[in-house]
């Protein structure tokens, strides 16, 4: 899924450990670990985690928390170590990501059911809190002219026509239980082929010059709206829900960071997250944190 794939080189991006503290995540000397008085906010290397911990972080500051930042820590794995030995107190978090790196053989899709699971399979002193309705998950994404071609705006209309189909994705979508014997299994979907990709770049090229029909896109790439695809739907909840939620060090998870973190989460949906993540790859390139404030404004959080 998107955020193991996020970064390969896990203990590479140690070295690029930012915010206000530099100190290694997983270093077991004292001076890393996360201070008791504040809440340490973290995030993964990747530009919609950085946004999403700016907004936690500045919306928790208007509340009178202490807050203290390690951003772009690295991948998964990393960030994980880094939660449980007291580096970080807080990091946004995927609910199906999270739970298939907890539970590998899980078999929950649905929402309620993917975070009823993740809730479960957390350590006693890990909690999530309220998931977000915006979702960054796997889709199956078409160009305009192929939904039209096969009037579909879900995959269960596709179906019929998938012998006419080359899917892109990145090489372990061939083995996911939501891959392509998924999309067999799930929606009689069986492929013309499947071409093994590097980069989601490669992907979004392979659907504009036609050496693909559909690829595996994930919902919240700015992609999506800079080459007017459309995210097929997905009746059959083959691909698992990936609801934004915060993960935090229950003993950091007072009443007042979680009303904060709740109201955020009630405002982010999956169509303003692309938006951000628009604005994010925009020619100005503009900061995570300047991103973040803007919408906290706009949303009466600020």
């Amino acid at each position: 899924m998107k955020r193991s794939l996020a970064a390969m080189a896990a203990v590479m991006a140690l070295a690029m450990v930012a915010g206000c503290g530099s100190s290694d995540p997983l270093s077991s000397s004292p001076s890393s670990a996360a201070p008791t008085d504040a809440v340490v906010v973290g995030s993964a290397n990747f530009p919609e985690s950085q946004l999403l911990a700016e907004i936690y972080s500045q919306a928790l500051v208007t509340k009178g928390v202490k807050v203290d930042k390690k951003l772009n820590i690295g991948a998964r794995k990393v960030y994980l170590a880094a939660l449980k030995d007291g580096s970080i107190d807080l990091i946004p978090e995927y609910t199906g990501n999270l739970l298939f790196e907890l539970k590998p053989d899980a078999t929950q899709t649905t929402q309620d059911d993917v975070y009823a699971a993740l809730k479960a399979a957390l350590p006693s002193d890990q909690s999530v809190l309220e998931k977000a309705p915006a979702e960054d998950k796997d889709g199956f994404v078409v160009t305009q002219a192929t939904a039209q071609k096969y009037n579909a705006k879900s995959i269960a209309d596709i179906a019929p026509k998938c012998g006419e189909i080359t899917f892109g994705g990145f090489p372990e979508f061939a083995q996911r239980t939501y891959g392509v014997n998924g999309l067999a299994k799930n929606y009689n979907c069986t492929l013309r082929g499947f071409t093994p990709q590097t980069t989601g770049k490669l992907i979004v090229d392979g659907l504009n010059n036609g050496s693909i029909q559909a690829g595996d896109v994930f919902t919240t790439d700015p992609a999506i709206k800079a080459n007017n695809f459309v995210v097929l739907e997905d009746p059959k909840n083959n691909f698992p829900a990936a609801n934004i939620v915060p993960l935090i060090r229950t003993s950091k998870a007072s009443d007042t960071v979680k009303k904060v973190l709740d109201a955020i989460s009630a405002k982010l949906t999956t169509a303003g997250l692309l938006d951000l993540n628009v604005k994010l790859d925009g020619p100005d390139k503009p900061n995570p944190d300047v991103v973040a404030k803007e919408w906290l404004q706009a949303n009466g959080l600020l």
